[in-house]
C-alpha cells in the first residue's frame, strides 16, 4: 500500500512539475507527395479513386502519405508518437513548454498547436452523447411483421418509398466509428450482415489492434450498426440493410481524453483509404477529465477542435459524414458537441414518436451561427437489435443518427453521382420545418421519399410527372391516370407486406381494405412510380 501511494505522489508530482500537454506537430510539407500522384494506389484503393471521379473530386496533397523521415526525427527527440494524421499532416505528442520550443525550431515542423483550449478550469460534466437511459432499455417481443417494430421510425423519416424502389443501401459503403461492436461477429440479429459479406472489416484505433468485438468493450457500436443493418426476420429491418460496413472503434467510453479526437480523424483517413461513401458516428465531445482540454461554447464554430477540422476534410473527400447532435439538451451544458458543429457535417437531433423534439437533444445554432442540427429522425424510445434475436429500445441522438444514415445510404444508392452538397441542402430543403428550423430539430424532420421523388420529377430524364393518383384519400376505387400504359400495381401496406397486385388495370378496389397509409408501386412502360395514399 505504502509503495503504491508513494508511486501515485510522485507521478502527480512528474506531471505538475512537467506540465506536460497533448499537442499537435504540424509539418511543412510532404517530400515525397509527387511519388503519390503518379501512382495513386499506392495510398487509395480503387473504390476511393472511383468515389472521387464520380463526384468530381481532385487528388491533393492532402491525400498523399506522410512523411516517414519527419515522424522518426520526432522519435528520435525522445518523443512517442502513436497518431498521426496525414490530412492534417502531423503527429501528436505529449510535450512541455520547454520540449514545444525545440519542436517549433526544427526546420520540417510548421507549427505547434496545443489541444488544451481551456485555461479557465471550467469544471468536469457529465458527457451525455450515448442513449439517453441506458437503464430504461427494454426487450420487446418478437412480432410477425416484416420491418415489425422498426416500422414508425422508417415511415417518420418517410424511407419506405425508396425501399419499395429498391434502394435499401446496395453497393453504398459505410464506416461506423463508435465505442465498439461487442457480439455483431457472433449475434443473430447481424448474421445476415455475414452471411452476405456487408462487414468489410474494422480496425481498433484506441488500442491499435482488431479486436473489436471484445464483449468488454461498450456495445453502443453495435446498436448503432443494428439500426442501420441489422435484420431479424418478420421482426426488425434497419433503415440501410443491405450496405456495407466497415467498423472502427476510435472511442475508450472509460474515459474521456483529447487523444479520441485524433483516434477518430485516423479511422476517417483509413476509411477514406477504403472507398467509403459515407461515415456515421454517434460520439461528439465537450469536456474532458482533464479540464484544461474541455471547449467552451465559443469553441463550437465548426473549426476549433482537430476533430472537426478532420471531418470536413472527409466531406471535402467526397464522404458524406453525419454526426450525433448530443444528448445535453437538460444539462448546464445544453448545447450541441464537436464535430456536430461543423457546417459541411450532417448533424441529427432527436424526435419523439410524435414528432416533438426530445428535451435530451442538444440545441444548436453554433457558435458562429450556423443552423444545427440540420435535421432529425427518432430518437426517443427507438428500436435496434441486440446481439440475440430480439429487438431493443434505446434513446438519443446516437440512435436518432444511424436511422438516419441509413437513408441516406439509401439516396447514395439511388444517385450515386449527385453532389454531396446538394444532397444535403436537399435533405434540408424537404425536412418537415424548411424554411423555418428549431434550434433543436434543425430543419425539421427527414423526408427521403419527399426528397427522391423531388428528384426524379425534376431530372433530365423525367421532365416531369406524367401520372397522378386519386381520389386521395380514397374509401372504394383508387383510379391511376397515366400517358403510359399501365403495366401492373402493388399495394403494400405500412409494414412493408404485398397486399395485393393487379395487371394491365388504371383502377384498384381498396373497399375491404383497413383503413390507415399505404403504398402504390405503378409500373408503366416507361417507369416505376410510388406513390402513397390513404384508406379512408
Amino acid at each position: 500500500m505504502k509503495k503504491t501511494l508513494l508511486f501515485c505522489l510522485l507521478a502527480g508530482y512528474s506531471i505538475s512539475f512537467a506540465q506536460t500537454s497533448l499537442v499537435f506537430v504540424f509539418f511543412n510539407d510532404k517530400p515525397n507527395k509527387a511519388a503519390f500522384y503518379a501512382n495513386p494506389l499506392s495510398e487509395l484503393s480503387q473504390k476511393s479513386l472511383d468515389r472521387r471521379t464520380a463526384l468530381g473530386v481532385a487528388l491533393n496533397d492532402q491525400d498523399a502519405p506522410i512523411e516517414q523521415s519527419y515522424i522518426t526525427n520526432i522519435q528520435n527527440l525522445g518523443f512517442t508518437v502513436t497518431d498521426y494524421s496525414k490530412w492534417l499532416n502531423g503527429v501528436a505528442v505529449n510535450a512541455t513548454p520547454a520540449q514545444i520550443s525545440i519542436l517549433e525550431s526544427q526546420s520540417y515542423v510548421a507549427s505547434v498547436e496545443s489541444f488544451a483550449k481551456n485555461t479557465s478550469g471550467v469544471p468536469k460534466i457529465k458527457n451525455v452523447n450515448k442513449w439517453e437511459d441506458p437503464s430504461s432499455t427494454v426487450n420487446k417481443n418478437l412480432t410477425v411483421f416484416n420491418y415489425g417494430s422498426g416500422s414508425e421510425q422508417i415511415d417518420q423519416i418517410n424511407l419506405r418509398p425508396l425501399h419499395l424502389a429498391g434502394y435499401t443501401g446496395t453497393g453504398v459503403t459505410i464506416a461506423v466509428i463508435d465505442a465498439g461492436f461487442p457480439n455483431v461477429n457472433t449475434g443473430s440479429a447481424y448474421a445476415r450482415l455475414w452471411t452476405n459479406n456487408q462487414i468489410k472489416g474494422g480496425y481498433d484505433f484506441v488500442t491499435k489492434g482488431t479486436d473489436i468485438y471484445n464483449t468488454s468493450l461498450n456495445a453502443h457500436g453495435s446498436v448503432v450498426l443494428g439500426a442501420i443493418g441489422g435484420y431479424i426476420l418478420d421482426t426488425f429491418v434497419g433503415s440501410a440493410p443491405d450496405a456495407d460496413f466497415y467498423l472502427y472503434r476510435s472511442e475508450n467510453a472509460t474515459v474521456e481524453i483529447p487523444e479520441e479526437e485524433l483516434y477518430w480523424i485516423e479511422a476517417a483517413e483509413e476509411a477514406d483509404r477504403k472507398g467509403v461513401d459515407m461515415i456515421t458516428t454517434s460520439l461528439g465531445y465537450a469536456t474532458f477529465d482533464d479540464p484544461k482540454y474541455s471547449y467552451t461554447y465559443s469553441d463550437m464554430n465548426g473549426s476549433t477542435s482537430f476533430i472537426a477540422r478532420g471531418a470536413e476534410i472527409a466531406v471535402n473527400k467526397g464522404i458524406f459524414v453525419l454526426f450525433a447532435a448530443g444528448n445535453s439538451g437538460m444539462q448546464p451544458w445544453h448545447y450541441i458537441m464537436t464535430p456536430a458543429d461543423n457546417a459541411k457535417v450532417f448533424s441529427i437531433g432527436s424526435v419523439d414518436a410524435s414528432g416533438v423534439s426530445s428535451d435530451f437533444s442538444s440545441y444548436g445554432p453554433n457558435s458562429a451561427g450556423a443552423i444545427k442540427p440540420d435535421a432529425s429522425a427518432r430518437g426517443s424510445l427507438a428500436t435496434t437489435v441486440n446481439n440475440n434475436n430480439s429487438t431493443v429500445l434505446v434513446s438519443g441522438t446516437s440512435i436518432a443518427t444511424p436511422i438516419a444514415a441509413g437513408g441516406v445510404a439509401c439516396l447514395v444508392q439511388a444517385f450515386p453521382t449527385m453532389n454531396r452538397d446538394l444532397m444535403r441542402n436537399k435533405l434540408r430543403q424537404t425536412a418537415s420545418l424548411y424554411p423555418s428550423h428549431s434550434d433543436q430539430m434543425g430543419f425539421g424532420i427527414l423526408n427521403f421519399g419527399s426528397l427522391y421523388n423531388n428528384v426524379l420529377n425534376t431530372s433530365e430524364l423525367v421532365k416531369k410527372n406524367n401520372l397522378t393518383i386519386f381520389p386521395n384519400p380514397v374509401k372504394n376505387i383508387l383510379n391511376v391516370a397515366s400517358e403510359s400504359e399501365v403495366l401492373s400495381l402493388e399495394v403494400y401496406d405500412n409494414l412493408g407486406r404485398l397486399i395485393t397486385k393487379v395487371n394491365h388495370q388504371k383502377s384498384l378496389k381498396v373497399e375491404d381494405f383497413a383503413k390507415g397509409v399505404y403504398y402504390l408501386k405503378i409500373q408503366t412502360k416507361d417507369k416505376v412510380y410510388y406513390e402513397k395514399f390513404i384508406k379512408q
